[in-house]
């Protein structure tokens, strides 16, 4: 079936869960909900967009509803968003999930460990791979992008605190994204060409850490892993 949007009982679905997120419930009142108005037209939109970008094998996954609290603190059974991502490299990919704030779409940088860090900083600090990267996180905050990702709060080792990527050079870990609210457009076909335009919008992001061979490498051809 063709996507056509998320119904408003969608991002409900998860003020109800951030209420009530126990078991009882969910098998109750949410999961009938999930499955017909959260997971069926996700999948719809996956479908679309792993049609919209073959070149990336694996097309578009989606995660499930469970919540693995194994190494958690918090034991809540049930996540409050319903998340699918498409990986162009390890550790390299798009990423999309719907809250209760809407829908959410971004691309990201999210290395295993400090070696690909390591990588990161070394080409950040050059100036040319540097001034690009720069260049382009300044367009896509200007086009409405967040730059967040996991990022150290002072600065690394060896970095001067006037350093013209400072805030560049502190990032472990890199997602540019943006939202779109509930409203009419999260519930028509637009959502849809919302998330295509955000990924193609993120590309240059992704390519850039692609070219500078900054995912994980055959563990044979890993260096140090203790970058700060």
């Amino acid at each position: 079936m063709t996507f056509s949007g998320f119904p408003p009982s969608a991002p409900r679905l998860y003020e109800a869960l951030a209420a009530d997120n126990s078991k009882e419930s969910w098998r109750a009142r949410h999961r009938a909900v999930y499955e017909r108005d959260v997971r069926a037209p996700m999948e719809e939109l996956a479908g679309e967009l792993s049609a919209h970008f073959a070149e990336y094998a694996g097309g578009v996954r989606l995660l499930g509803p469970v919540r693995d609290t194994r190494m958690s603190h918090d034991k809540s059974p049930y996540k409050t968003y319903q998340g699918g991502y498409l990986d162009v490299l390890p550790a390299l990919g798009f990423w999309l999930h719907l809250d209760r704030e809407g829908l959410y779409a971004s691309g990201r940088w999210y290395p295993y460990g400090g070696a690909e860090v390591a990588r990161y900083r070394t080409a950040v600090g050059e100036e040319a791979d540097g001034a690009e990267l720069a260049a382009i996180t300044a367009r896509l905050t200007g086009l409405g992008f967040t730059i967040g990702g996991d990022r150290l709060a002072t600065r690394p080792r060896g970095v001067p605190a006037d350093h013209p990527r400072l805030e560049l050079l502190r990032h472990r870990k890199i997602d540019a994204g943006r939202r779109l609210g509930p409203g009419p457009a999260l519930g028509s076909a637009a959502a849809g060409a919302f998330v295509r335009e955000t990924w193609e919008l993120v590309r240059p992001l992704l390519d850039w850490a692609a070219v500078r061979g900054l995912t994980p490498r055959p563990r044979r051809d890993r260096g140090a892993d203790t970058p700060s």
